[in-house]
């Protein structure tokens, strides 16, 4: 970053992206008050450099907007990802991924307050320019699916929610393979699912599948594999009532 400052200027284009790039070391780094003032900092120089209607400046504007969602501000975060996706509209078009991204964003901020009805269609938006310009075997597409999913699950409309997730599994196994922790997420997903639905016996062998990947894939104390183990451990807990009231009948 110090050496585009000292050959491009302050105020180029290129200098605002490193800053963005020590922005995201710093989110990792949970640095949240660095992170946001050197987002606000690439802004600026993006909106002086670029103009306010320029598609790097909708990127800075979403990334702000991120940060804000991250910490609970939506207020504030709100008015952002709408600029943002009225930019990439503007600029981009109706039917181009990074517009999609905008919508899938704004979507989630919804969701996150309970506003249903308002994320539904952003999300069913976002899924129908994915399938339209990547395709339907794309993990765009999966992603799409599975946030549909999960919305639907939210709501308790449950069999809509199985149907997705099942569609985003299919997509991830075929694109990525059935080793890839994408899949394994999208394994426990369904799994939730069918816990959900009391359907202990389906969600059993969906949990094993993703644990034995994440464990391979990403290692036993990865945050994804504990998080499964936790799932996979609390239904065999509520399985073991169960299956010993059958031993017991059986004697």
């Amino acid at each position: 970053m110090q050496i585009r400052e000292k050959v491009l200027g302050e105020k180029h284009r290129d200098t605002a992206t490193s800053i963005s790039n020590l922005a995201l070391l710093y989110s990792q780094q949970a640095k949240y008050s660095d992170e946001e003032l050197l987002l606000r900092r690439a802004l600026q120089i993006r909106e002086e450099a670029l103009g306010g209607e320029h598609s790097e400046t909708a990127t800075s504007i979403h990334n702000l907007a991120a940060l804000y969602r991250a910490q609970g501000r939506y207020g504030e975060a709100e008015p952002l990802y709408e600029r943002a996706l009225q930019i990439r509209e503007d600029v981009l078009g109706g039917q181009h991924p990074e517009t999609a991204m905008s919508l899938g964003n704004l979507a989630a901020l919804y969701q996150a307050q309970g506003r249903y009805g308002e994320a539904e269609p952003l999300y069913e938006r976002a899924l129908q320019i994915h399938e339209a310009v990547l395709g339907g075997q794309h993990p765009e597409t999966a992603t799409s699916l599975g946030n549909l999913a999960v919305l639907y699950q939210e709501q308790g409309r449950l069999q809509t929610a199985l149907s997705f997730c099942k569609r985003a599994l299919t997509i991830w196994e075929n694109v990525l393979g059935e080793q890839h922790p994408d899949t394994a997420n999208s394994l426990n997903n369904l799994a939730m699912l069918y816990v959900q639905r009391d359907l202990y016996s389906l969600a059993m062998p969906l949990f094993k599948r993703s644990l034995a990947i994440c464990e391979q894939v990403l290692g036993a104390k990865h945050p994804d594999t504990q998080r499964v183990r936790k799932n996979y451990e609390e239904l065999r807990a509520r399985m073991r009532p169960a299956q010993g009231g059958r031993k017991k009948k059986k004697r």
